[in-house]
Order: structure tokens, then sequence, then C-alpha cells
């Protein structure tokens, strides 16, 4: 049964206080040492002190709860898959085998195919409703939604072979998102982005047997493979898992990422600000959280509306500030210079400056703790997808045929909540960091004349190679730092580096998104920064944006003749915790970039899968 507009999901929740943090409040040195601990971002550690003094839940303090962890389950061991189970693999017991008869490396096997299968299906999950807001867009249906470059449209159907002479920009969407959807199926079997990778890189994917057949169709053979009884050599499993990878890499992903492009506009290098202090004290604050421009599109319309602006006005407010976190965040600064709050364990500190009117969140990388955390404040979280209904919050469900005015709606309640903020409980720490982004493939092909000449500053030895940093937060990691340090000293060896996702942002915070920061580079690799007065560290998008650097690995790989294995390039995910990241990591691995996870992946109980 649908939940009443406007209507808390469930009720709403009271606010938790920790035992264990108000015990803290005895011992100020605990406190100071468990900030430091927990983080390197500046403006996210007078909140977490906030937070530890106050008694107000956050991931750390859950995640310290968790320990000591099952060495087991973190070896990949376990398994739940039927009713026969759970069954453990322990060697030093004689547990060899679970009840089926599946050994260590198929139980790893079968655990790291269902994580690349829940990451693929949630990237190309996001896609498809890119696809399908096309389409309805095509067709008159979705208000608020139209072509914002053409240009990408038509080269796009080109690709698919659509017909565009003498049709109009709706007539030609129409059809590439039919085409589009058509390859979430079984009928065409074949995925048209596949064929951007380079022919060396296509032969290594038929001679595995890897070939992505459409997007769907990998993830549900991939979820058959892991019932029981069905898949029982592990490395035929993990053959599954890279074409699984692949069909979200060059298949869903993409299509988010280029349908994204479409609507919204291909990004341009632009600058902007970063970290929790682009808040405003005088200001409606509003949060844009998640994955899906769709709705964070709407949200930026509707806000610059001069109704809004003239509510805000009455409300004794000086104006709308829109804020972004995580990968909905990252769309936004890309496309339109909108600033972003923070990444990942960013989401609960924003909450705790007091200073948040709205959380607007859609899915992927939501907690389902924000209702608790917001409970402790003014602050409303508004569940807008019908996918991630999160308890405690207040559902405004989304969809593109009234996008628009549920866009209004819930800009109007953030307004109304403008009043009900306390001026004594805000905290808005430190000053906003610059930051350079917008670098699509078309923004860096622009920039540098092409490809070529980024070829020739390698082979000259001004750039000794490329790296992806990408990826998220974990509180098994001290935040930010993985990123951040490696990042560091890649471009201080010379090496240019992309970054998507919490990645990027951390990078930004950091001050390594500014052209500034080819101070910190190696000496070619700071001449190229400044000769293009762009940083060493290239902001490429959201976490589904992944798929821009495939594409510009490949166009690298296509000038050079050579598959993109042959390519002088790498990739991490220093602190990764996502299933999506598994399957991203995989699609790298499968398209021949040498990839590092950072977090230990659940695979070391088996030495043959590790």
């Amino acid at each position: 049964m649908e939940e009443k507009r406007g209507a808390y999901i469930g009720e709403r929740i009271a606010c938790t206080i920790l035992e264990g943090a108000k015990l803290s409040l005895m011992n100020p040195a605990l406190i100071e040492a468990k900030v430091e601990e927990r983080t390197i971002d500046e403006t996210a550690k007078p909140l977490i002190k906030l937070a530890l003094e106050e008694g107000i839940e956050t991931a750390w303090d859950r995640y310290e709860q968790q320990q000591p962890p099952c060495r087991h389950c973190a070896s990949g061991l376990s398994c739940s898959r039927c009713a026969m189970g759970p069954c453990r693999i322990i060697p030093e017991r004689q547990r060899f085998r679970g009840v089926c008869g599946a050994d260590a490396d198929l139980v790893v096997a079968r655990n790291l195919l269902d994580m690349i299968a829940t990451g693929a299906a949630a990237h190309s999950d996001h896609g498809r409703e890119i696809v399908e807001t096309l389409y309805k867009a095509a067709r008159g249906e979705a208000e608020g939604y139209g072509i914002t470059d053409p240009e990408k449209l038509r080269r796009i159907a080109g690709e698919y072979g659509i017909e565009t002479s003498d049709r109009d920009d709706a007539a030609v969407a129409g059809d590439v998102a039919l085409a589009m959807l058509e390859e979430f199926g079984t009928v065409k079997n074949a995925i048209q982005f596949v064929q951007r990778a380079p022919p060396q890189t296509l032969d290594l994917w038929e001679a595995a047997g890897i070939t992505p057949r459409s997007v769907d169709r990998e993830i549900v053979e991939a979820m058959h493979r892991v019932h029981m009884g069905v898949g029982a050599d592990y490395a035929n499993v993990l053959l599954q898992g890279l074409r699984a990878s692949l069909g979200d890499g060059w298949g869903g992903s993409l299509m988010a990422t280029e349908t994204s492009d479409i609507l919204f506009g291909t990004p341009q290098v632009n600058m902007s600000r970063v970290n929790l202090a682009v808040l405003k004290d005088d200001r409606v604050n509003i949060a844009l959280h998640g994955h899906n421009p769709v709705l964070s599109e709407m949200i930026v319309r509707a806000a610059a509306e001069p109704a809004m602006l003239e509510l805000a006005e009455e409300a004794g407010s000086a104006g709308i500030n829109l804020v972004g976190l995580c990968c909905t965040g990252n769309e936004l600064l890309m496309r339109k210079g909108i600033p972003q709050a923070g990444n990942h364990l960013n989401q609960e500190l924003i909450i705790a400056t007091g200073a948040l009117e709205v959380m607007i969140v859609d899915y992927q990388c939501i907690f389902p703790s924000l209702p608790r955390t917001a409970s402790c404040f003014h602050t409303h979280i508004i569940s807008t997808s019908p996918k991630s209904k999160v308890p405690g919050s207040l559902y405004y469900p989304f969809y593109p045929e009234s996008a628009l005015e549920t866009a209004r709606e819930i800009v109007s309640l953030a307004i109304a909540n403008f009043p009900n903020r306390n001026p004594g409980r805000v905290l808005i720490p430190g000053e906003p960091v610059e930051a350079m982004t917008g670098f699509s493939v078309e923004a860096i092909g622009h920039l540098f004349g092409g490809f070529k000449p980024v070829i020739d500053a390698i082979a000259e030895g001004s750039i000794l190679g490329a790296a992806g940093v990408v990826g998220c937060n974990n509180p098994k990691v001290r935040h930010d730092e993985g990123h951040v340090t490696l990042t560091k000293e890649l471009i201080r060896r010379g090496i240019l580096v992309v970054e998507t996702g919490c990645a990027a942002i951390a990078s930004g915070k950091a001050g390594l998104l500014r052209p500034e920061a080819a101070n910190l580079a190696a000496p070619g690799l700071a001449n190229v920064c400044r000769t293009f007065g762009i940083p060493p560290v290239l902001h490429m998008g959201s976490c589904v944006d992944c798929s821009r650097i495939l594409v510009l690995a490949a166009g690298l790989a296509r000038e050079l003749g050579v598959g993109i294995h042959q390519l002088p390039i790498a990739g991490a995910a220093p602190e990764w915790y996502s299933q999506k990241a598994v399957s991203i990591g995989s699609y790298f691995v499968a398209s021949g970039v040498f990839t590092v996870l950072g977090v230990m992946p659940k695979i070391a109980g088996s030495g043959n899968v590790a």
C-alpha cells in the first residue's frame, strides 16, 4: 500500500543518545583522540566532536559496536544461500566443505559473484531510469525535461545506426532510448557501447567468453549461478562475474552517463566549492543526496523560481542554498557548479551542523540512520524513490511525469522549516575550498585538442602514466586519508590522476582539485598542468561516471592502436565499501586495467580466488 504523499514512512524516529558516547564526556582526551582517528576532513572534525559530546550516533560508533567481526565471514568463508546452512568453512576444525559440498574456492567465488551482480544491478538500474526518462521526455510525457545536448544525442544515434537527417530531436531521442532499453533485455544479444573498446580488447573478451550480451541477462545469469547446485567450478563462476561487470561498465553505467549528458548537458570545466562550509547560516539549506540526477535537476529548477525565492524571503532567509552530497552532488557539481558539501561519511555530519532544513534522498549509499540523526535537530529527511523508502522520513514519490510539481512541494517544505532552526545549535565549521571540476571526456578532448597531446606528454616522459582513484568512504579507513594519501603520492611521482565519486570529493576537500595543486606534482606533470591551467587531479564525475574513464582509456588505446591492457594506467578504490565498487573494480580488471582495492575484499579464504 502506497504511503500518503508527504507523510512519514512509519513514524518519526526519536533522537537516540549513545550511552558510550555520554560516558566519554568524562574524558575529553578520549573525544579528541576519536575525532583525530576518524577523519582528516577539517570541517568534519568539529561535528564529530559535537556528536560525541552530545551522544549522537554516527557510522563510526556503529562500526565500533560491531567489533570484533567474524573472521570467517570477513574471509568470504561463510555461506547462507540455502536452508541446509548456514555453513562456514573452517579448515582448522576439519570443516572443508559446506553441506552441499562446496569448498572454500566455490564459497568465496559465489559470494564475490553475488557482490558483483548486486553492484552491477544498482548502477544499471540507475541507468535504466535515466533512459526511461529520456524516452518519456521524447514523447512529451516528462514535465520539465528536454534535450540539452543535441549534438551528443545525434552522435550516439549514429553509433546505433539511427537515422538523424530531417528528424527533430524528440524523434531521434525516442529511437535512441528504445535502442538502449532493448539492450537491457535478451533479444538483441549485444550492447552497442561495447564496440567503443579497441579491437585488441574486444578480442580478449571474445577469447575468454565474457563479452556481455545484455545488461539484465548477465545479472540474472549471475544470480542463477550462485543458486545452490548451479555454479560448481570457481573459475567459471568468476568469469560470469567479469561478464556481468562489463555489462555494467560498458552497458548500464555508460548508458546512465551518456543519457544524463543528453538530458542535462555534457559537463564542461568549471570552478565551484567543496566541504561542509558551503552551507549558509542565513539561507534555506537543502542537501541533495543519492545518485539520480533526474531528481536533483528538478530541485535546482524549482529553487531558482521567483515564487520560491519570494517565499524564502518571507520566511526570513536571504535565499535558498543548494548543496550536494555523494554522487548526486557530483552530478550537480560537474554540470551546474553547485557546491559539494561532502562525501559518504559526511552525510550524518551535515545534519549535525544544525543548519540543514531538508535532505532529499533517492537511492544508494543512503544511511537508514539519517532520520534518527535528523530527529536530534530540525532537519527533515525526504525519501523520493519507491525503491528506497527510509523509515522516519517524509515520502514524496518522484516521477518524471510530475517532477517539477513535486520539486516545488519539497522546496516549499524546506522553506517552511527554516523558522524552526535553532540559531544556538548552528555550527558551520571552516571555509569552503575551491575546486575545478567538469572534466568529461569531451571537455578533456577540447582542453588538450584531442588525445594526441596526452599521448605525446606520456611518450616524452612529462606524464609517467595515469591512474583512476575512485570509490567510497569506509569507517575501516580514516575518512579521506586513503584517497588523499594515495593521490598525493601518485602526482608526486608524475602520474596524472582522474577521479570520480567520493574519492574526487576527498581530493576536492584537500585542495587537490585546484590548479595550484600542480605545485605538489612532479616537474613534468606540473608543467603540463600549468600549460593548460588544470589541476593534476581531474574530477570526472559520479561513481556511475567511471564509465567516462573507460571511454577515455579506450580513446587513448585506439589512438595508439593497442588494447587497454597495454596502456600505462592503473586504478584504485582506497576506501571502498559498496557492492558497486566491486563491480567497478571488476570491469576495470576485465578491461585490462591493473586495479587495487584498498579495503580487503572477502576473498582471503580462498588462495585460488585471492
